[in-house]
């Protein structure tokens, strides 16, 4: 008879499942970034004290602390382009796609700020202010302003990186184009943090 009860409400609740809904349904593929610099299987690397980078989360402002993707539609509005939704939040794609083509550019050792609490070496931050579709120029906007500052708290340097890249307002087509300003715009931090 306690059988027949359990039965029965593992039942209830199987049908009651299939009535809710818990948010919007997802799109049938989600998208992600990758880089076009990679560092090789096997590759062992050391650093000095104080010789590592640590790479941070870029900050982003509210349009951008979404899984969806935004179009600048006017200069005083913003909309998102219909299913096309990121595995991850955008800043955290970004800083894993910095930090591995620093490593593969430079041949530092890289860590994110879980790793660094030891000795972070140098910190890589900054503010990843655009990563969507611009509607009036057709073009994919990647904009990161980068801060450098060493263990000790001062600040190195500062510098602005921009790409864009042609692109339509379909997944596809500007998951392709924010990956290549993504790789561009990492490829010259790599670059610029090299020289340092």
């Amino acid at each position: 008879m306690a059988d027949k009860r359990i039965l029965t409400a593992w039942l209830g609740a199987l049908t009651l499942a299939g009535c809710i809904s818990f948010g919007e349904k997802p799109p049938p593929t989600l998208l992600t970034l990758t880089s076009a610099a990679t560092v090789a299987a096997g590759t062992e690397r050391s650093a000095a004290a104080g010789a590592a980078v640590t790479v941070v989360t870029p900050v982003v402002p509210q349009a951008l602390q979404t899984l969806r993707v935004p179009v600048q539609a006017t200069t005083t509005s913003i909309a998102y382009i219909k299913d096309a939704q990121w595995v991850e939040q955008p800043n955290k794609l970004f800083q894993h796609l910095l930090a591995e083509t620093i490593a593969a550019r430079t041949g530092r050792v890289v860590l994110d700020a879980r790793q660094s609490t030891l000795d972070p070496g140098t910190r890589l931050t900054g503010t990843l202010s655009s990563f969507g579709l611009d509607a009036a120029s057709g073009q994919a906007v990647v904009i990161y302003d980068a801060e450098l500052a060493r263990s000790e708290g001062e600040t190195i340097a500062t510098r602005r990186f921009t790409a864009q890249v042609p692109a339509s307002a379909n997944p596809q087509s500007i998951a392709t184009a924010l990956n290549s300003g993504a790789n561009q715009v990492a490829t010259e931090v790599a670059d610029w943090l090299g020289n340092r």
